[in-house]
């Protein structure tokens, strides 16, 4: 089965990260999408042009002018250093993005609060499929194709989201985000196994929020389409596969 693993923009810069993804990539007889962030490096992009980064409920509010920089800064730089330190481990590593062959379909979630910020609709799954097939690694940045006539060609899709709409497509075994902290925390510990409602009660209490509130609606998501588990991480956890904090439906292992 098909595991998808999404990377934060922070973890991106852990050098051992290469290494880990192509052990992980061999291990699994290279069934294996990966999909990467770079809030860091939008952001940065964007004081660069005298621009503030703004966020309602862990998504960038992303302007027309953002849009370039977010396109610039994922689906250019941080996708192509990427695939290029995966190429350097041996990895068969192919960089695209969610326009490339419309493999994610996207339409605008809240122009007037949000800007040019899309939902995963559909997901080509035939391309990754293809790629799988052929014993290459999908690297994929999530700006997305707008289906729609406003808002111009493209759409900022939070990582998170468009990693889960991936493994529905794929029907994945498990969907792995990987951040910068060891999983979802509560009271300065990290909560291990939750249900689906468990994890939802947190979001809404608020134990789980920001940037981690975006990760738990991303696994609920994946959950509802039928992914058995998803797991919240840190690196280690793609090695690890009882590191972190794993949902399912149940609570219980999947």
């Amino acid at each position: 089965m098909t595991r998808v693993v999404k990377v934060g923009g922070r973890v991106q810069s852990d050098p051992a990260l290469p290494l880990e993804i192509a052990e992980a990539w061999d291990a699994l007889s290279r069934s294996m999408v990966l999909v990467h962030g770079g809030g860091d490096e939008v952001t940065a992009l964007q004081q660069a042009f005298g621009l503030t980064a703004e966020f309602v409920g862990g998504r960038r509010v992303t302007s027309a002018r953002d849009m370039e920089l977010v396109r610039m800064g994922l689906s250019g730089s941080a996708n192509k250093r990427l695939v290029s330190a995966l190429v350097h481990e041996g990895v068969r590593a192919v960089g695209i993005s969610g326009e490339d062959a419309s493999l994610i379909a996207a339409t605008p979630v809240d122009p007037e609060r949000l800007g040019h910020v899309g939902e995963a609709q559909r997901v080509n799954a035939s391309l990754l499929l293809h790629l799988l097939d052929g014993g290459y690694l999908p690297v994929i940045s999530p700006v997305s194709r707008n289906v729609g006539l406003e808002l111009g060609p493209s759409l900022n899709v939070n990582a998170d989201d468009a990693a889960a709409a991936i493994a529905v497509a794929l029907e994945a075994s498990e969907l792995l985000l990987i951040s910068d902290v060891p999983g979802i925390l509560e009271d300065g510990r990290t909560l291990g196994a939750l249900s689906a409602e468990q994890a939802a009660a947190l979001v809404a209490g608020g134990t789980a929020a920001g940037g981690m509130a975006a990760k738990v609606n991303a696994a609920l998501a994946a959950l509802r389409g039928g992914v058995r588990a998803v797991r919240i991480g840190d690196l280690a956890a793609i090695a690890d596969p009882a590191r972190g904090t794993t949902i399912t439906m149940t609570g219980e292992a999947a």
